[in-house]
């Protein structure tokens, strides 16, 4: 008898859960995207947008790039120059530089996302490959201009390049 007062008084205390509603786990409700934020998807997804984009993107970089590596050249004649003419040649020479690595870093970014888009789209894969195809084909034709076996080379380096960013920063699984 102190078996069944003992469990009327524990039913007594705590709520009745029936056995198959124990302890479920608390499930978030599936949140849809919103027409912005699809047709924002859609508008990334095109191609040429994201090659425009990256590059834009490569081009501020070659720009800063190019200010930077420029400011460490040092005339040759320093000696015999005055500070405001070692100014004027630093300041010269810095344009130069961020110009054409704005333009080098612009083609390269906007030839590898095109290249990579293109090939993602066509083989409908999401992997490494898509980064070793995209890398060949910057490295050929940033260096094509050298030859074919430049434009071999090019194409081997700058895959290898790739691939070994890719793993750096591990994007795809």
């Amino acid at each position: 008898m102190t078996s069944t007062s003992e469990t009327n008084t524990e039913s007594a205390s705590s709520p009745a859960i029936p056995p198959n509603q124990e302890e479920k786990p608390q499930i978030e409700p599936l949140r849809l995207p919103t027409v912005e934020e699809i047709r924002g998807q859609d508008i990334w997804n095109n191609c040429a947008v994201r090659s425009a984009v990256s590059g834009i993107m490569g081009g501020g970089l070659g720009l800063f790039m190019g200010l930077f590596l420029g400011a460490l050249d040092n005339p040759l004649m320093q000696e015999e120059m005055t500070g405001k003419q070692q100014f004027i040649y630093n300041a010269k020479q810095m344009g130069r530089r961020s110009i054409n690595s704005a333009k080098t870093f612009a083609v390269m970014g906007l030839i590898f996302s095109a290249a990579e888009c293109i090939v993602e789209k066509t083989r409908a894969k999401h992997d490494t490959t898509n980064t070793v195809v995209a890398g060949c084909v910057t490295g050929g034709a940033i260096s094509a201009k050298g030859g074919p076996k430049a434009a071999c080379v090019g194409c081997a380096g700058f895959a290898a390049f790739s691939v070994l960013i890719e793993k750096f920063l591990d994007r795809h699984d």
